[in-house]
């Protein structure tokens, strides 16, 4: 009998234009949040899906020119996002670092993507009464931030919709 050798060769990579390969990373960074707010967003149906199941608009409570403000600790970051302009803080960087994003709305809520230090950079923003743990404010929106691969919670308000209880000092 004689012995056969098979070698597998890995295919060629596809080429891509540079706004198909964007397009592609863009939905490719969105599609994690588009689970996490149907998982997260309060109500809904007996099929799973967060609000009226006849609902097909896209998440309006939060219209794509207000400002929306981010917070949330361990470790502790921050920020706003409005348009394509988001701008992260930490306290390594307290005038925070700008970061160019794209604005999704589904059904329970928005999100935004892009790079930050070559790497994904994700926040959503989902209905629901939320606590930073530190104070007695109670924010009206939770923000689940993904950055270089790890997940943070926090919360969001916007001028529209603002946080209650004491003001900042």
């Amino acid at each position: 009998m004689r012995k056969v050798s098979v070698m597998f060769r890995t295919p060629p990579e596809p080429r891509c234009s540079s706004n198909v390969r964007s397009s592609m990373n863009a939905t490719a960074l969105a599609l994690p949040f588009l689970a996490l707010m149907t998982a997260c967003s309060g109500g809904g149906s007996s099929d799973g899906l967060p609000g009226n199941p006849d609902d097909k608009a896209p998440f309006s409570a939060i219209g794509e020119s207000e400002t929306v403000r981010f917070t949330g600790t361990e470790p502790f970051w921050g920020g706003q996002v409005a348009g394509t302009a988001l701008t992260y803080s930490t306290p390594e960087q307290p005038d925070g670092t700008d970061i160019a994003v794209t604005r999704f709305a589904g059904r329970g809520g928005v999100s935004w993507t892009g790079m930050h230090g070559g790497a994904r950079f994700a926040l959503a923003v989902t209905p629901g009464d939320c606590s930073d743990g530190m104070s007695d404010r109670t924010y009206p929106y939770v923000a689940t931030l993904e950055v270089a691969g790890e997940l943070r919670s926090g919360c969001a308000w916007t001028e529209d919709s603002p946080f209650t209880g004491s003001q900042a000092s």
